[in-house]
């Protein structure tokens, strides 16, 4: 069964970007970032970093907030933010629609990023070192349909065990918006099993806001490359030349350890576009860009 293109480039161009006014380059360098969170410790993350690359760049630096993926795509691509922080599907996406566009920076936990499939303890589902083909027949929730670990990856690793799209697997199938929702969606109960980002997962248990007695791992994925800080690519002409490696050099240079804990990261890593050439070419086996 062909699965439909969700976003092709027509639609990225219409979908709206909720900050709606233009960048000035010549005034103010402007970045953004995929909403995987919860937008108040967003915010609080990345008005951190807005700070920090002001004083590095010596530049002033404003970080916008969007409502969706999608929407952090359309701002990169019209040029309303010149930075993003994005997921490895959403960087591939964004970085194709604008020309010598880069991934210049990952968090050294990037290159092998996991996504965890989660239960409802009243499934009596456990954690299993084999793809848990058990969860067949229960509701399920993805992340944002955007998303790589999200949806992505564990719709890739859903139909490889199956042969069958989610919709054929599952008794219903939902998109939570964020890593965070589905946790706590499937904590509820309103979903039996879901698939959500490792690092939201123990941070969850790190916080508080997840019960284990309610809500536990099922299997985890192999390593895959994901979470990517990407530029335009016509930085350099509207910043001087050289910008685009200072801001490089700023993110990897980084290493205040509340800022990056925030992330959570350990420190931030040089990138490069085809560190994602799996993302890319999974993506396309799945019918999920061109």
């Amino acid at each position: 069964m062909k699965f439909r293109t969700l976003l092709t480039a027509a639609a990225v161009m219409a979908l709206p970007f909720v900050p709606a006014k233009q960048a000035n380059a010549a005034d103010k360098f402007v970045f953004t970032a995929i909403p995987d969170q919860d937008e108040s410790q967003l915010r609080k993350r990345f008005d951190k970093v807005a700070k920090y690359l002001s004083i590095t760049l010596s530049t002033k630096v404003e970080y916008v907030p969007v409502k969706s993926y999608s929407a952090a795509v359309t701002a990169f691509r019209n040029n309303q933010v010149q930075l993003a922080w994005f997921g490895g599907l959403s960087g591939v996406r964004a970085r194709g629609l604008v020309k010598g566009s880069k991934a210049i920076a990952q968090g050294k936990a990037d290159p092998n990023f996991e996504t965890y499939f989660i239960a409802n303890a009243s499934t009596g589902l456990t954690l299993s070192k084999e793809f848990p083909k058990e969860i067949a027949g229960k509701t399920f929730t993805f992340g944002s349909k955007g998303s790589t670990s999200g949806r992505l990856m564990p719709e890739f690793h859903i139909r490889k065990a199956f042969g069958k799209v989610p919709q054929q697997v599952f008794s219903r199938v939902g998109f939570s918006g964020n890593h965070s929702r589905t946790v706590a969606l499937v904590q509820s109960g309103a979903y039996e099993v879901g698939a959500t980002n490792f690092k939201v997962w123990k941070k969850g248990l790190k916080n508080g806001t997840i019960d284990p007695k309610k809500v536990r791992v099922i299997w985890k994925t192999p390593g895959y490359p994901d979470y990517n800080w990407s530029i335009r690519g016509d930085v350099d002409k509207a910043f001087g030349p050289g910008f685009a490696q200072k801001v490089q050099s700023a993110l990897i240079s980084m290493n205040d350890p509340d800022l990056l804990s925030s992330f959570p990261r350990a420190s931030f890593i040089p990138a490069q576009n085809s560190d994602y050439a799996p993302i890319k070419d999974t993506a396309k086996k799945l019918g999920l860009i061109d």
